[in-house]
């Protein structure tokens, strides 16, 4: 009996401590200007107490542990001073069946952050939304920066950032416009749909019935948005869908692998540049999706550039070459008369169809150079079948026979080897006829490469993604089997297991480095057992992104690449 009165004097005691912590913590932090939001806590308006005393630049701290939902709304920082919204004290899990995961109402000068506590990459896990989408942001919201978020297994969209025109003409294209959406450095994982879901597609308006009339409405523009950073693995229909930004909008440095895990048509991309959009897209890496590596139905005036596309849509009805799918491909569902495309220096490695499909009839002065295609799948098809194209035009396609873009400096090949690159990464080597081969620029139009190196290297501009530098990889031969060689799992979460080629040696030295070529951890001598390195390499501290790694053994070097969460 006495135990058990102790242990109720204990609980009770600790339980006033708690309180009077918390209490405290609650005045400390309000001091401070911010706010502790509790996990019983799934409404924060600012236009009630106590989010209505917020500042700009007060910070908004949610506790750390599992809640069910969280609605944000009537919250307004400025430009200056955005309110902030982030975990506190560690993660924030969210796994609901409810219709949103985090839901953003007429907000603006904010951004919601998981890099509240240094040890936690994503602080802010939305794991399951059994209902709909990971974070909805609408209602006239607007200039915010969405960032280092884990979103997975959604009914919908990982993220949407759009406000829809209605009856209340509160958000149609002359009342409204959606300003600085900055969306960086997120995991999303296995949605139904759009990875990221961004402007509205209806960029020519749609009908809406409004008190008994049938109303046609014009949605908002978008102005100045970047997406870059974010890792998106098996999407359900496109990894990233911009639409309706209309002006000074960027989309890269992005991983997208898997895209179109659905297979629903006319929503199957690694990236697509919907109508109304004017993006720039360059610096990504688009793996074996079963749709379209970059679909661009945007304004025109815009480059695509620097972009690894491989296997785009090789899995998607393997055999029937009338359901095509292609490395880029570009048409003409919102040009703009006498617009123009520079689509230039991307790596396009083995689509399903044609290398870039050029449909577009109203722009002019295209240039479509400097690109690596190999291996598009049309080929054959266009020379066996009965077609007026021939093989070579499944490189580069233009429908049509429309003479508006100059084709040049462009490296064609059915045999990867006769690039002389690596066969992962798509790296240059030594000796590659892609060396100083590409298409002469007067002005600095392209001055970066996919390690964001200096380009040209040397005395002219060289031919795909990559600018050949000897300095990045050293002068050991690539190995010519990477098969052999991997990473697992890819991606990797906190341990790196490698599976090495057989003959290297029973040591090996190991490099890793950042994409664009810094190196961040070097390791020597490992053992090896069997065709495995025995220990496992802690990335616990390293963060998410995408990063090379090079095996050396004697004078035989490998190097990959992998994704770490």
């Amino acid at each position: 009996m006495k135990v058990k009165f102790y242990k109720r004097l204990i609980l009770l005691i600790s339980g006033y401590y708690l309180s009077f912590f918390l209490g405290n913590q609650k005045q400390i932090l309000a001091q401070n200007h911010s706010f502790l939001v509790e996990l019983n806590q799934t409404v924060i308006d600012g236009n009630q107490a106590p989010y209505n005393n917020l500042h700009p630049g007060d910070t908004l701290l949610l506790l750390q542990g599992a809640r069910p939902l969280l609605n944000i709304k009537n919250l307004s920082g400025n430009a200056e001073n955005p309110v902030i919204i982030t975990n506190y004290q560690g993660k924030v899990i969210i796994n609901t069946d409810n219709y949103y995961g985090i839901a953003i109402q007429n907000c603006r000068y904010f951004r919601i952050t998981g890099t509240g506590v240094d040890s936690v990459k994503y602080g802010i896990d939305i794991q399951r939304v059994a209902s709909g989408g990971g974070i909805g942001i609408g209602n006239a919201s607007s200039d915010f920066e969405i960032d280092h978020i884990h979103i997975a297994n959604t009914l919908f969209s990982g993220i949407s950032a759009k406000s829809d025109p209605d009856c209340s003409y509160t958000t149609t294209r002359d009342k409204f416009t959606q300003y600085n959406t900055l969306i960086h450095d997120n995991l999303i994982e296995n949605t139904g749909n759009e990875a990221l879901y961004i402007g509205s597609t209806k960029y020519h308006g749609q009908t809406i019935n409004c008190n008994g009339s049938d109303t046609l409405l014009y949605p908002s523009l978008l102005v100045n948005v970047e997406v870059y950073n974010n890792i998106i693995i098996n999407p359900g229909w496109d990894g990233i869908q911009v639409s309706s930004a209309s002006e000074n909008c960027k989309i890269h440095h992005n991983f997208v692998q898997g895209d179109s895990q659905d297979m629903h048509y006319g929503q199957m991309s690694g990236i697509l540049i919907g109508g109304g959009s004017k993006c720039d897209c360059y610096n990504n890496y688009i793996d074996n999706g079963l749709g379209n590596g970059i679909e661009s139905h945007g304004l025109g005036d815009y480059s695509i550039f620097n972009n690894i596309i491989r296997n785009a849509g090789k899995l998607y009805k393997p055999g029937d070459y009338t359901d095509m799918k292609h490395g880029i491909f570009v048409t003409d569902v919102s040009t703009l008369a006498d617009a123009s495309y520079s689509i230039m220096n991307n790596s396009i490695i083995n689509p399903k169809s044609d290398g870039i499909r050029f449909a577009s009839y109203i722009s002019s002065q295209n240039l479509l150079v400097s690109n690596l295609v190999v291996n598009p799948g049309n080929f054959d098809f266009y020379e066996q079948g009965g077609f007026s194209y021939h093989g070579i035009d499944s490189y580069i396609m233009l429908p049509g026979n429309q003479e508006n873009a100059l084709i040049s400096n462009n490296f064609f090949t059915r045999n990867i080897d006769e690039a002389i690159v690596d066969t992962l990464l798509f790296t240059i080597k030594p000796g590659s006829p892609l060396i100083d081969a590409g298409y002469f620029f007067e002005s600095s139009l392209l001055s970066f490469d996919f390690f964001d190196k200096i380009r040209p290297y040397g005395p002219a501009f060289d031919i795909g993604a990559f600018e050949f530098n000897p300095s990045l990889l050293g002068d050991s031969p690539i190995f010519s089997r990477p098969e052999q060689t991997k990473v697992i799992p890819n991606p990797v979460n906190d341990y790196l297991q490698i599976s090495a080629a057989a003959f290297f040696n029973q040591t090996v030295d190991i490099d890793l480095f950042t994409s664009n070529g810094s190196t961040i951890l070097k390791i020597t001598k490992l053992k090896m057992s069997g065709s495995y390195i025995t220990n496992p390499i802690n990335l616990e501290s390293l963060s998410s992104g995408y990063y090379l790694c090079r095996i050396k053994s004697g004078k035989v070097s490998q190097t990959i690449g992998f994704i770490k969460k």
